[in-house]
């Protein structure tokens, strides 16, 4: 190749380079789906967590080698993983048989549908319980091996008082945010097998692989273990807790992020500035914010509503903490207090200590693509 190429000759490789490269992608995608249906013969997990670091290792030393930026190298790989998974998800393996069939209670809502469609994948015979089915509810759920509850949580007591008697040996289980009165109520109703689940993400995922799911024990675990099981075949990650440390911890996880994004959207909706003037001139971690907020008021505001009343009791000195902070913060701003300031970021710091680093590090490629996002969505405006 000649030193000296124009820019419109440079531009032809590359354009080469590009297209080649979209040819492997095309292979390694025939590669995956082949993969995927081994694993699903052989009732393997979808997710190697071993065989992801060793090979993400040996493509980074190999980027090094040949002068390319590992990080660079890594991105690529983990979409490209994730596009596998995702591509993967058509036909999964069954690894609980014996939970056949299913009833999901609350089964025409989106999250009902989400867990129906991942039960069908795997083989699953899945029926669906809801509103419309209330006069069929004995038949539905007669000989159901597992009832999974996915309704509001506003409604979700009551549902569960009005279910029909269960088998024996049926699993009962529940997928609400909030666990311990769900717990209690299962517990109530059912003398057989119980477990909460608290699914830590939305229906709108696109795959399951590294997904965190919090199991809460209820009763007879050695009965469910074939559910978690199942879930880690999908790629879950399943985080066994206490139901009432896991409220606690959703009080801050979940609540209190809630309430602070909710209050904060309001606030931005008073403001003289359109959302477009403020996306134009926007730093990318504040385009990162944005969409974060966007994202809450993008769903349903029933679900988010029930969510911050479920627990509001429970987090009243959380919130009033949270509000002495804002104005102890405000206080020293006004008077200009520098020291104090910092004491207030110090300890923060401290607390989030050696964490702080790594997230400053994961956060910068979120924040190149929140920018990108931003740039593209100007130009086709």
């Amino acid at each position: 190749m000649r030193d000296n190429l124009s820019l419109d000759e440079l531009r032809v490789q590359i354009d080469r380079c590009d297209s080649e490269l979209v040819s492997l992608l095309a292979e390694r995608r025939k590669l995956t789906e082949q993969v995927g249906q081994i694993k699903q013969q052989q009732g393997a997990a979808l997710h190697a967590p071993d065989r992801e670091a060793v090979l993400i290792a040996a493509r980074r030393q190999q980027a090094q080698e040949k002068g390319v930026n590992p990080e660079l190298v890594e991105d690529i790989l983990r979409r490209m993983m994730r596009e596998a998974y995702e591509n993967q998800q058509s036909k999964l393996a069954c690894t609980a048989p014996e939970l056949s069939p299913i009833v999901i209670v609350g089964g025409e809502g989106a999250m009902g549908q989400l867990f129906a469609k991942q039960f069908r994948r795997s083989g699953y015979e899945v029926k669906v319980l809801d509103k419309g089915h209330q006069e069929d509810a004995a038949d539905i759920l007669s000989g159901a091996k597992l009832v999974l509850v996915s309704v509001p949580i506003n409604s979700l007591e009551q549902v569960i008082e009005d279910l029909p008697a269960l088998d024996p040996e049926c699993i009962l289980a529940d997928i609400t945010s909030v666990k311990q009165a769900p717990l209690k109520s299962l517990l109530k109703k059912h003398p057989g097998p119980v477990v909460g689940l608290h699914p830590m993400f939305g229906p709108d995922i696109s795959h399951w692989v590294k997904q965190t799911v919090v199991a809460c024990h209820g009763r007879d675990q050695a009965a469910y273990d074939g559910l978690l099981k199942q879930l880690q075949i999908w790629g879950c990650h399943i985080v066994s807790m206490e139901a009432k440390k896991h409220d606690q911890a959703m009080q801050i996880i979940q609540v209190m992020r809630h309430l602070t994004t909710f209050v904060y959207g309001q606030f931005l909706a008073k403001q003289c500035h359109t959302l477009e003037e403020l996306r134009s001139c926007s730093s990318p971690i504040y385009q990162l914010e944005l969409m974060m907020v966007g994202r809450l008021f993008a769903q349903s505001p029933e679900l988010y509503v029930d969510i911050m009343l479920a627990q509001f009791d429970d987090v009243e000195g959380l919130l009033a903490s949270y509000q002495d902070t804002f104005a102890q913060t405000l206080q020293n701003l006004k008077q200009r207090d520098k020291k104090a300031l910092i004491e207030g970021f110090d300890k923060a710091q401290t607390y989030f200590s050696d964490s702080a680093h790594t997230f400053l590090a994961q956060s910068r490629g979120i924040l190149n693509k929140a920018n990108d996002a931003k740039v593209l969505d100007e130009l086709a405006s």
